[in-house]
């Protein structure tokens, strides 16, 4: 049994990795401010990651994973408190930290730097990698694409399954050609298990799924989860995309071959969206949505 720590673990990403070490038996403390409810089978430290974090008591974690740290300021905060008092440590990046002018796939050797889509959020996530590394350099550090799966907060899939449900067409920007690369959080976890496992000497991964998918393939995924005949309406590039699609007008994906020689196979997209639904289906007054996608489709759109 493992004493793991989380930081977050209450939405999306940091709730099921925090659930993945409680279903494996791990002893799992989270640290969040305590405004949700917390996971089952998880010990709260009440402390806000922006400010000085309450002391700890001299405990101290076989693993921690730091997934809702968005600074260099409060990746500090953390450390500090930490106070090097772990064994692994493995935070969870972002694939903001490329620039969008870099080639693709974006490789983990490139340069670091600003990305003009993503704006503060990847320089932010740069300044929290330095800090990491700065104080300890045999840190982990993963880089991801689009994360997707059970809990997602974010209104991605929910609303391609809403407009399925109420049986619309669904609004493709231009052609639906542009890519999307996507990575469940259950493989997320499985990589986690295996860095800890074998503990590697490269310690910076971009991770996704090896197997990129067009808006086109993603929305007739989603479609047909919820048992419902695509119908597409292209929208040409007049039309802020974001005004009815949510993603961002932005092509990218990664070279992820590093992670593959770890674990050689991720849930496809496909499998991942039908798992996705089923807990979309049973959770559906949970859903975070934006009335404004849906507003623009009917105001101006639809006319």
């Amino acid at each position: 049994m493992k004493r793991v720590l989380v930081t977050g673990g209450t939405i999306f990403v940091s709730k099921y990795i925090a659930e993945h070490f409680v279903l494996k038996g791990d002893e799992v403390y989270v640290m969040n401010r305590n405004t949700h409810p917390q996971l089952p089978g998880t010990k709260l430290i009440e402390g806000d990651k922006t400010k000085p974090l309450p002391q700890l008591s001299g405990i101290g974690f076989d693993l921690v994973v730091a997934v809702n740290i968005y600074t260099g300021s409060e990746m500090k905060n953390l450390l500090d408190v930490l106070d090097g008092n772990f064994g692994d440590i493995i935070f969870i990046s972002s694939s903001a930290v490329y620039p969008e002018t870099t080639e693709l796939p974006f490789s983990v050797s490139d340069p670091v730097g600003k990305n003009t889509i993503w704006g503060d959020y990847g320089l932010n996530k740069i300044e929290a990698e330095k800090e990491l590394l700065r104080r300890y350099p045999g840190a982990y550090i993963l880089r991801p694409p689009y994360f997707y799966g059970k809990y997602q907060c974010i209104y991605r899939e929910a609303f391609v399954f809403d407009c399925a449900e109420r049986n619309m067409p669904f609004h493709i920007p231009e052609d639906g050609s542009m890519p999307l690369q996507f990575y469940n959080v259950s493989d997320l976890c499985r990589f986690i298990d295996k860095l800890t496992e074998t503990k590697p000497e490269k310690n910076i991964y971009n991770v996704g799924n090896k197997a990129v998918a067009d808006i086109n393939t993603y929305a007739e995924i989603c479609y047909s989860a919820a048992g419902v005949k695509l119908e597409k309406i292209y929208v040409d590039s007049t039309h802020n995309q974001r005004s009815y699609f949510p993603f961002h007008k932005y092509s990218y994906y990664l070279d992820v071959a590093d992670q593959y020689e770890l674990i050689p196979d991720t849930v496809s997209l496909y499998d991942g969206i039908m798992e996705e639904y089923k807990y979309y289906k049973a959770h559906k007054d949970e859903v975070f949505r934006h009335d404004r996608y849906f507003d623009y489709l009917r105001n101006v759109l639809s006319k």
